[in-house]
């Protein structure tokens, strides 16, 4: 007895029975050669890598500190520099002063001029002790001339008080004889001598 005939198939329907493996469905993920990394949790950023080599240039707010720091240097040396050419200039002007007046005073005394030397170089306060009659005399006890010349061998400039000091030490040079002389000049505007001495070197 021969078997039914099988009934047509309809194009598209499905066989029963196995199926061959078909393409994915669109979306399926694809396994790759390399597994996947961790996950970052969201919201974090990850930082990205340091850079190779020497660091960069510091922060605005590192140079900002470094130029006031140099600035505040720089101003301290330039004040110290300003008060040190002003104490020069002080110094320098008052040792010229009391040079100058010793040796006005002392060409006044080689000159035999002892009243003009008196008068307009002796501090009151000198004057009291040595009358113009004994300062006169004891010039003249000296026997100087034209020919002698001064050196001076220390001039000092220092204050006390209100008062500028000028110590002066050194030597009338004659032919034949050495006088020594001391003096000090003193005041606040204007100095005057307030100590003489002059005396034939031993």
């Amino acid at each position: 007895m021969s078997n039914p005939p099988l009934p047509p198939q309809q194009p598209g329907a499905q066989q029963p029975g196995p199926h061959p493996a078909g393409p994915q469905q669109a979306g399926a993920q694809q396994p790759g050669p390399y597994p996947a990394g961790p996950q970052q949790p969201l919201g974090r950023r990850r930082l990205p890598p340091a850079p190779f080599g020497l660091p960069g240039m510091p922060p605005a707010n590192s140079r900002k500190g470094l130029w006031i720091v140099v600035g505040i240097v720089a101003g301290v040396l330039l004040l110290v520099a300003v008060g040190v050419l002003l104490l020069v200039n002080l110094v320098g002007g008052a040792t010229r002063q009391a040079g100058d007046l010793a040796d006005s005073f002392t060409q006044l005394v080689i000159a035999g001029d002892t009243n003009k030397a008196y008068n307009d170089y002796m501090d009151p306060s000198l004057k009291e002790q040595l009358s113009r009659e004994e300062f006169d005399s004891g010039v003249k006890s000296l026997q100087l001339d034209p020919s002698c010349t001064t050196a001076y061998d220390d001039l000092k400039v220092s204050n006390e008080g209100d008062n500028n000091i000028a110590d002066i030490a050194g030597l009338i040079k004659c032919p034949g004889k050495d006088i020594e002389l001391v003096y000090r000049f003193a005041g606040k505007d204007e100095l005057k001598m307030v100590t003489i001495r002059l005396r034939p070197k031993a």
